[in-house]
């Protein structure tokens, strides 16, 4: 990877890993499955959340109270985490490319299309709420803006904040205006999608999603204006030397986590007290706020138990193991869902039918912590064998063939 010092830019890059991207997108990948997880047991799934399903049951006992507030710490939160990181990687990407004197988008746009195909095998056969064929169109568009000036890309920056901010004020004020219920199911959880999910087969889960592709791929596009402001957080955060192990990033970690959760979490508790109303704002304008928060609470926490640094103190056996994951953060993240595709669905144990509200909150909690074990060992053990991740490995293999062709 490369790192940066003070508000070096590409070209004045020192070259050298910098492991607390690692550490991030592992924390990431595990966090995001925090949210994820109660999509796959809630009835009707993916299409379930849409039709109003699995929402947080809020702070009635202590088991409403417990999910509620395991959700809420993750609700949107390591999912803005991820995007960044997916910004910074992409600058990693494009320093790469200049230090090598090739042209700029150039081969990463094949990247990016082969990143869109996985995304498009992930949503059909795994998860309807894939995210990595909204990442490839705006890692493209990104990609072209790092072609153009400083200038171009802090007001593309701005302007999709902007754009982002104004979209989710006038759908909110739709929501608080109307009946309210952001899913727009009204009625609930349609039986036939419940019986799909918790006795169809996986040929017809498969056709289901093809045939409700607009509407289970509706999040990336009412967000498309804030994934390009995080991926170009993410450069500017990358450059500025945030991830660096020196006084510069530490320094820098500790506004982003003043700011962050000085700024997001004040305002994510105005979006809970505002109910169905403020369920977009939460997730989609204060929760990345928190995110920003999050990534300098971890690197505080890094530093404190590396303080000479990661890349120059042997990690401990679960920092080595989430930078394991990191590392392979892709395969990661296929893997979590196809585990409780399996765990969860009538194509495999079928257990969030079969238990229904019996294993809530405690059962769905414990099985995001067996699948984080499994993840934690696995990107640990695969990792001790191999240079790249599975699904990393496979990426490498086509493109080094394609590039060649």
């Amino acid at each position: 990877m490369t790192t940066t010092t003070g508000a070096a830019t590409p070209q004045t890059a020192v070259h050298r890993r910098l492991p607390l991207l690692d550490v991030l997108r592992g924390t990431a990948i595990l966090g995001t499955l925090m949210t994820n997880v109660w999509v796959f047991t809630s009835p009707g799934a993916e299409w379930g959340v849409l039709q109003g399903s699995g929402g947080t049951p809020g702070f009635g006992s202590v088991p409403d109270g417990a999910e509620t507030l395991f959700r809420l710490l993750a609700d949107g939160k390591f999912l803005s985490l991820l995007t960044i990181l997916f910004g910074a990687g992409l600058a990693i990407q494009h320093a790469a490319a200049e230090r090598r004197g090739e042209p700029w988008p150039g081969r990463y746009r094949w990247r990016a299309l082969f990143l869109f195909v996985e995304g498009t095998v992930h949503f059909l056969l795994v998860f309807a709420w894939d995210v990595l064929m909204g990442y490839a169109v705006t890692a493209l568009y990104v990609a072209w803006l790092l072609s153009r000036s400083e200038r171009a890309r802090r007001r593309a920056m701005w302007w999709a904040a902007g754009v982002h901010v104004t979209v989710m004020g006038l759908l909110s004020a739709a929501l608080a205006l109307g009946d309210g219920d952001p899913a727009g199911g009204g009625g609930g959880v349609s039986p036939s999608v419940v019986e799909l999910y918790a006795h169809g087969s996986w040929f017809e889960q498969i056709a289901f999603r093809v045939d409700n592709a607009l509407a289970l791929r509706i999040e990336p596009v009412l967000t498309f204006a804030l994934l390009v402001f995080l991926f170009l957080l993410g450069v500017r955060l990358l450059r500025a030397g945030a991830f660096g192990a020196d006084a510069v990033g530490r320094r820098l970690r500790a506004r982003m986590l003043a700011w962050g959760l000085g700024l997001g979490v004040p305002l994510s508790v105005v979006c809970v007290l505002a109910g169905d109303a403020g369920f977009l704002a939460g997730r989609y304008v204060a929760a990345p706020l928190v995110a920003v928060g999050y990534m300098g609470l971890i690197g505080a926490v890094v530093d404190r138990l590396l303080p000479q640094g990661p890349d120059s103190v042997r990690p401990g056996p679960v920092t080595g193991a989430v930078m394991s994951l990191g590392r392979m953060a892709l395969s990661g993240y296929v893997v979590q869902n196809v585990l409780c595709v399996l765990v969860s669905y009538g194509i495999g144990l079928g257990l969030a039918a079969r238990l229904g509200d019996t294993w809530r909150p405690w059962g769905v909690m414990g099985l995001w912590a067996a699948v984080c074990a499994v993840l934690l060992v696995g990107a640990n053990w695969w990792l001790r064998r191999f240079e790249a991740g599975p699904l990393e490995g496979v990426q490498r293999s086509v493109l080094r063939r394609v590039l060649r062709g």
